[in-house]
């Protein structure tokens, strides 16, 4: 999957050359790019807590780990973004998660990451536009995702590709 251009309907348009494919199916490669995932993924973790909820590193990175498997039991995708040959992010894309309210189709985001040194260079944004095509070949007619308040570039990034807050998760210490 290339990256999109500027004339894509998702406003999404990398500013890198990154490609993204699916993860490989099987053999070495699919080997290298699992091991991708749950090492970035646990590098990455601690970027999904919260202010309200404090953990320790280990907690979360076996929070991602229960995540990976929790996706591997469903139906999903996982793409992998890489540029000459370097994996540079992931996106876990669950493909038969409905909405929980409405039980309205949808594709929904439950894990993105870029390598640290990656971030800002149209990764990420390469990540989401190949999520969204990937959803809309599977005739999804909406996508969703989770980011914590305090994750400022995420934000911005998906409010750049369109989207917009549907609801919040309210918390209170007790």
């Amino acid at each position: 999957m290339p990256c999109r251009g500027a004339g894509d309907r998702s406003g999404l348009a990398p500013r890198v050359s990154v490609q993204v494919r699916r993860k490989a199916a099987a053999g070495a490669d699919a080997a290298a790019d699992r091991d991708f995932v749950r090492a970035l993924g646990r590098r990455s973790v601690m970027s999904s807590v919260g202010s309200l909820r404090t953990t320790t590193e280990p907690a979360a990175g076996a929070a991602f780990e229960r995540l990976c498997e929790i996706v591997a039991g469903q139906s999903h995708v996982t793409l992998i973004a890489h540029e000459k040959g370097e994996r540079l992010g992931f996106a876990l894309l669950l493909d038969e998660l409905p909405d929980e309210v409405t039980l309205m189709d949808q594709g929904f985001i439950a894990y993105m990451a870029v390598e640290p040194d990656r971030k800002g260079t149209g990764v990420g944004t390469a990540l989401l536009a190949a999520a969204e095509d990937e959803a809309r070949r599977r005739g999804l007619p909406f996508m969703a995702l989770m980011v914590t308040e305090e994750n400022e570039a995420g934000r911005r990034l998906y409010e750049r590709a369109g989207y917009r807050t549907e609801r919040r998760l309210l918390c209170k210490p007790l």
